[in-house]
């Protein structure tokens, strides 16, 4: 959810009542849609396995991202994740979620902290619409281009797309970030925001959904002003909490960070 300033969740499931409102509601607030399978990392996480409120990424098999505010509170049992499909009402795996981590300095008055980790039941089956997304550990500069993708709603309140979005954004610098926002909310250095113009962003349901540059999460969709009207969006910045990615996922296995290492490892010889 964006918080009122609004955290990007929603729980309205997609509906249509005719061709002309589906085609107004499918976009990402000023996206478009994601060619199928392009976006193997993607997770809808979904009450009862039904119901998108959030976005997330794959970290590992068994390891996804999102933002605290998505999941504090929540009892695992009440939610799954669903990944290797573009579609709300179509395909994909769900996979029960075994345990939740939420930043234990999340502070959702200030929007502070903004990250949670989810480990699943079961290792999740990598393939061609399934894969994990590398984290990123290198400073993010003005300008850099940067893909958002998700289930948002394409207006605010509105209603969830069908179909998974994106939207090209460029990142802002710290400051102009916290002058955009200083009569609104506190904006933290670990956190980054992204813009483009008034009419395109992240809205209710993209929250908790990753923020990428050239195949590297850099972000996670946290909160912004609803929806699209030419204020930044903020993420968390995954680069300041990859330590405690880290260690969180150390705590609960090994395993999961031999995965990363070996997962970045392989990408960036793949590059050279």
């Amino acid at each position: 959810m964006f918080f009122m300033i609004h955290h990007l969740v929603s729980s309205e499931f997609f509906s249509s009542s005719t061709p002309e409102d589906q085609e107004q509601w499918e976009r990402i607030v000023g996206g478009i849609k994601a060619p199928n399978g392009s976006i193997p990392y993607q997770v809808s996480l979904r009450l009862w396995g039904v119901w998108h409120f959030c976005g997330a990424s794959l970290v590992t098999p068994r390891v996804i991202l999102t933002a605290a505010h998505c999941v504090d509170r929540l009892a695992p049992r009440y939610f799954k994740a669903v990944v290797g499909t573009n579609q709300l009402l179509a395909g994909g795996t769900a996979y029960d979620i075994r345990k939740i981590v939420v930043h234990e300095d999340y502070d959702d008055y200030v929007i502070k902290n903004d990250i949670a980790i989810l480990f699943t039941e079961q290792e999740m089956d990598f393939g061609r619409k399934v894969d994990a997304v590398e984290l990123n550990d290198e400073p993010v500069e003005k300008g850099e281009e940067l893909l958002l993708t998700g289930w948002g709603t394409t207006s605010y309140p509105g209603r969830v797309p069908n179909d998974l979005m994106q939207l090209e954004l460029r990142s802002i610098t710290y400051e102009e970030c916290k002058e955009a926002h200083k009569s609104i909310n506190p904006v933290f250095e670990t956190q980054i925001c992204a813009l483009t113009k008034a009419g395109e962003g992240a809205c209710h349901g993209d929250s908790g959904g990753p923020l990428v540059r050239e195949g590297r999460q850099i972000g996670i969709v946290s909160w912004g002003i609803p929806c699209a009207r030419g204020k930044p969006d903020v993420y968390t910045k995954v680069e300041a909490y990859m330590r405690w990615i880290e260690k969180t996922l150390y705590d609960d296995d090994q395993d999961h960070v031999r995965y990363i290492e070996d997962h970045r490892r392989h990408r960036r010889t793949n590059r050279h």
